[in-house]
């Protein structure tokens, strides 16, 4: 009889990731390999030091029986601490930016979590800051304790102690250089402890988002925070956290937002991996870098976590479009706001001959409060949510019956080429804006596509 391998808690699984050597990127002279932590049981690297963090108060005795877990997280923290609160039994209260992924937001509420949102466009000391909102509720709450990722040693111990070993036994002692994110700093402190200790010689490399001060503070030895600000989630900060040892790190590699989500991209379609955008970040860094050497090198960098939790962000054209991280040509009229053309295939529609339970579906899979309806491709209507309310709270039994019967057919048209004042009057007249290239039906361009449109031109006059 074969001896059983199985697991007796679900904590017993997290570490000892499998490492992968990537293709899909130029990387110069050297080679590049990624840790697949998002095969930790909460879908990230952050599983490490939530389990670590807890048991070390749990053996100190800041962490009783009954007792609450507060921190501040920028999500996968939160996950790892909430995976291990629910097993353990403890209630969890978790302070979050506002910025943060609705995935990431319903999986902390699916473990039991109670989430606190907050600011995410304010700085350290604010009252809504999410540290510091930690920390009161912390003080008005009996038996918490505080995670306090940012400065708990029990943090870069659990790299120190587990992810470092494994990375230096998967590479056979063979690596050059790792490029991780700074978040809490714990990750890039525990792994160069230990992998300094074999090799002085490896280099510890920051891959940093544009807006963050830790690249300059790596690179410069100072740092100047001006209210800088990315997309990107669980990587970059506005201050330098106290587990982040400065003397350790060698280099930095500064990327863009729209090189993290293009990288993400790149990631799925060549590698199969579905990476969160802090991994696009890491691994666009590690490109980047890898680049600039001469001599050929062995570079591990990390997929950090799942990009299961930024389906509705990362890859969503919708949201990628309405924060200029695509690749697209600008027009210089009014296709640019279009978010989903409808001559390229990528616009939700539905057909003459559909009823209106599909129309209702759509839209509501989509999000959507108005949905063209075409007949050979073309568009001969438009179905909105009022004229649906409408309809079925009159005769319910209408949704069996076809879009044709109740969709809007006095349609305001523009051509691509009319003006945004144009635009602006048919908008503030409670109207959706179609648009057409000589017969052409282009797309709808709506009022929050407008007012994107005003809030990027605010963004480019303060750059």
């Amino acid at each position: 009889m074969l001896d059983a391998v199985v697991n007796e808690s679900l904590l017993d699984m997290i570490g000892n990731t499998p490492m992968l050597k990537i293709n899909a990127f130029d990387t110069g002279p050297c080679e590049l390999f990624v840790k697949l932590e998002l095969q930790n049981p909460g879908g990230s690297i952050k599983d490490r030091i939530a389990l670590s963090i807890i048991e070390e108060a749990e053996k100190s005795g800041e962490l009783r029986p009954g007792g609450t877990i507060i921190e501040a997280t920028a999500g996968n923290t939160g996950i790892g601490l909430a995976l291990v609160a629910a097993i353990k039994g403890y209630r969890i209260i978790l302070v979050i930016p506002d910025k943060m992924s609705r995935e990431k937001i319903l999986h902390l509420e699916g473990l039991g979590a109670e989430v606190v949102l907050t600011r995410s466009d304010v700085p350290e000391g604010h009252p809504e800051y999410y540290q510091d909102l930690a920390r009161k509720i912390t003080a008005e709450t009996p038996g918490s304790f505080l995670a306090d990722q940012f400065s708990n040693p029990a943090n870069p111990m659990a790299h120190r102690t587990t992810t470092a070993p494994e990375i230096w036994q998967q590479m056979g002692g063979c690596v050059d250089a790792v490029v991780s994110g700074v978040g809490s700093g714990g990750t890039i402190t525990g792994l160069a402890e230990f992998l300094k200790s074999k090799n002085p010689n490896i280099k510890m490399v920051v891959a940093d988002p544009e807006g963050s001060i830790v690249a300059d503070a790596v690179t410069k030895g100072s740092f100047s925070y001006e209210g800088g600000s990315w997309l990107v989630e669980g990587v970059g900060e506005d201050f330098i956290p106290d587990n982040l040892n400065l003397d350790l790190v060698d280099d930095a590699a500064v990327v863009s937002d729209k090189e993290a989500f293009q990288t993400l991209q790149v990631l799925l379609r060549e590698e199969g991996i579905l990476g969160g955008s802090s991994t696009g970040t890491l691994v666009a860094g590690a490109v980047k870098w890898c680049q600039k050497q001469e001599m050929p090198l062995r570079v591990v960098t990390f997929i950090c976590d799942t990009g299961n939790k930024y389906l509705s962000k990362a890859f969503n054209k919708s949201w990628l479009h309405d924060n200029h991280l695509l690749e697209s040509p600008r027009a210089g009229d009014l296709t640019d706001l279009i978010n989903r053309r409808a001559d390229s295939g990528d616009m939700i529609s539905v057909n003459a001959t559909d009823s209106l339970m599909i129309a209702y579906n759509r839209m509501r899979a989509a999000d959507i409060s108005q949905i063209p309806v075409l007949r050979d491709r073309e568009l001969v209507g438009v179905l909105d949510e009022e004229d649906l309310l409408f309809t079925v709270s009159r005769d319910p039994s209408a949704f069996a019956r076809e879009v044709t019967k109740y969709m809007v057919t006095d349609l305001d048209l523009l051509e691509k080429d009319a003006s945004e004042e144009a635009l602006l009057e048919t908008l503030t007249q409670g109207k959706v804006a179609i648009i057409f290239d000589e017969g052409i039906f282009l797309g709808f361009i709506t009022k929050v596509d407008l007012i994107n449109q005003y809030r990027h031109r605010l963004l480019d006059k303060s750059l």
